[in-house]
């Protein structure tokens, strides 16, 4: 089968012909008709999050048709829609038992330790298989296995309730889906902050107040338009320490700040100023739980999240196209999501 694979770090991926892996008897194989571009991958890519092994199938945003089952697999049969929960982890440890299973010792991400999406096939453990509904199209369920649940996990982190305000900092593939979920969650104002002015007019059409961080004082206008209180919960999905302080200090008495965005950068805390003075709780949100992806699956076949307009353009397994689309997204430069039809 064809693969665009990684081949070595700030090394542009390239095309291989790769056997179609085998199954076990709790595996199926899943013939891929949808995978996303993350902006993760731009961090394996550049050794900023050291993948497993060389060369590698990048991609963990991933939907398809089952072609093959395992003799021990009886809740998936050929045939069926599914999209793909990316964490491949023992299913017996303390956090797997306790639905927490980001936390396995053993667990592996595909695209990240084990191949991913960037192919024509993939092998993977029944469990992590999601069924997706006739009228979420493939390219809609690749991205919210990625995009949309870690904003869902991140919301849900942060406790959302209805009547809540909350900003969202960076508005590209997951910060769209927060602002949409935030809103089915009740949030009644949501404020879109990021510097590209597209982004910023696709998060007004989904309801969120946009603010251009250029060229306007972010923190001031949010406080201003919540009457000089903040906002409940704020989160950060960029990894930059400028928006990450700007959340902070955006953050309402009791707020939530919830960090998101990956970044090997310090970031530096007035302890007393942005978090004991006013009981701020700073929280990181890692990955997601398969628990919460029926939910998510649900909301978007109630149109309750829209991803539709999210997928800006569609590419083929073509490894130019693919890494201009990696290169673009490394200069905040991609629009929101690409992905990728074999």
């Amino acid at each position: 089968m064809k693969a665009v694979q990684m081949v070595g770090i700030n090394k542009p991926l390239e095309l291989q012909e790769i056997p179609i892996p085998d199954i076990g008897e709790q595996d199926i194989l899943v013939k891929i008709k949808a995978a996303g571009i993350c902006h993760s991958d731009v961090h394996y890519l550049k050794g900023l999050s050291p993948v497993s092994f060389l060369p590698i199938t990048l991609g963990h945003e991933v939907a398809g048709v089952v072609e093959k089952i395992g003799s021990k697999v009886n809740n998936i049969k050929i045939g069926d829609r599914v999209c793909l929960h990316y964490m491949v982890t023992c299913g017996n440890c303390f956090d797997c038992t306790t639905g927490n299973e980001q936390f396995c010792l053993d667990g592996k991400m595909i695209g990240h330790h084990i191949n991913g999406g960037y192919a024509e096939y993939i092998s993977i453990p029944a469990r992590n298989a999601i069924h997706l509904p006739d009228e979420i199209s493939f390219e809609q369920g690749a991205t919210l296995m990625c995009a949309s649940a870690t904003s869902f996990h991140a919301l849900l982190k942060a406790r959302i309730k209805p009547g809540n305000t909350v900003a969202i900092f960076g508005v590209g593939g997951l910060g769209q889906s927060a602002i949409q979920l935030a809103k089915a969650f009740g949030a009644t104002k949501v404020f879109a902050v990021d510097i590209d002015d597209k982004k910023l007019n696709m998060a007004k059409t989904f309801g969120a107040i946009p603010i251009n961080n250029n060229t306007t004082n972010s923190v001031a206008l949010i406080k201003n338009l919540t009457k000089n209180r903040g906002v409940d919960i704020a989160i950060e999905m960029i990894g930059i320490p400028t928006t990450q302080k700007q959340a902070l200090q955006c953050a309402a008495p009791m707020a939530r700040v919830v960090v998101v965005g990956l970044s090997n950068k310090i970031l530096e805390v007035d302890t007393y100023k942005d978090i004991l003075g006013s009981e701020i709780e700073l929280i990181g949100s890692n990955d997601h739980r398969l628990q919460e992806l029926p939910l998510l699956i649900e909301f978007a076949s109630k149109k309750m999240l829209d991803t539709s307009k999210v997928v800006i353009k569609i590419i083929s397994l073509n490894a130019e196209e693919i890494n201009n689309t990696l290169e673009a997204l490394e200069r905040f430069d991609a629009g929101v999501r690409t992905v990728i039809v074999p």
